[in-house]
């Protein structure tokens, strides 16, 4: 996402294809940033009570300050503070990568992993990172916001079957999330993607509360509301060797040198 490129990071079109199905446990390095601390609780309680997020783009920054996908010559942002009515706190880049179409050799789009990794309440072991995930998707081809929401969709029921398999969900737990994914496959319109635009997408702390589930927002399109989704939506681009290995790659070493 070069104009663009804001929250947390992937992009995922009609080319997506899981590639977590009979896989080990996601990287122990990597599955704490989900179930992080809840120390920056205001910030994240900002982005869960609101339905649409809107913003702004962000002004040009020297080259120096931008960290780019050799693959796709895209670039991110090395820090990133988005525009809210709610405070947020300035995000981190962990790492990018491009996802590829391996028997067609396609570059799909490119993937920045923003984390707050600034908090000063942070108290975390090394294999740790910070309550809010922020996701940032950049396409490399243009496509269709209906094939980007099915391949979202697709790596989702990868993810359900594959909590099957290893029993890692409840029938109550995989109920509940019908109801969320039936409104995340409405949020997308049915217009042209065209190259370059971008897509953000913000992953909220976990409230800590059974009453308020997580919230997976959307750019100005709107959210969803329930934990398994919001985990699972992320989890699938580390699950294995991820939907973009070099994304998984460069976030797991960046990750190695976190906490105390």
């Amino acid at each position: 996402m070069s104009h663009f490129l804001r929250p947390l990071a992937l992009f995922s079109s009609s080319w997506s294809r899981p590639c977590m199905i009979g896989t080990p446990k996601p990287s122990s390095f990597v599955k704490p940033l989900l179930w992080g601390a809840v120390s920056i609780f205001s910030a994240a309680y900002a982005v869960q009570s609101t339905v649409t997020v809107r913003l702004d783009a962000e002004p040009a920054l020297p080259n120096s300050e931008f960290e780019t996908d050799p693959a796709t010559s895209i670039a991110f942002p090395k820090t990133l503070r988005i525009p809210s009515k709610f405070p947020l706190p300035q995000f981190s880049l962990v790492g990018v990568g491009v996802r590829t179409v391996s028997f067609l050799g396609i570059k799909v789009y490119s993937v920045g992993f923003y984390a707050d990794l600034a908090n000063p309440n942070l108290k975390i072991p090394v294999t740790a990172t910070p309550d809010e995930k922020i996701e940032l998707i950049v396409r490399n081809t243009s496509t269709s916001y209906s094939h980007l929401r099915d391949g979202f969709m697709r790596a989702l029921a990868a993810r359900m079957q594959l909590a099957h398999a290893r029993a890692t969900v409840t029938p109550e737990e995989e109920a509940a999330a019908q109801s969320p994914l039936r409104k995340l496959k409405s949020l997308f319109p049915t217009t042209a993607l065209p190259k370059g635009t971008p897509l953000d997408i913000i992953l909220g702390a976990p409230s800590g509360s059974p009453s308020r589930p997580r919230t997976l927002i959307f750019r100005d399109m709107g959210s969803v509301e329930n934990d398994w989704v919001a985990n699972e939506f992320v989890l699938a681009y580390f699950e294995g060797n991820g939907i973009s290995p070099p994304l998984k790659n460069a976030v797991t070493e960046r990750v190695r040198t976190l906490g105390k």
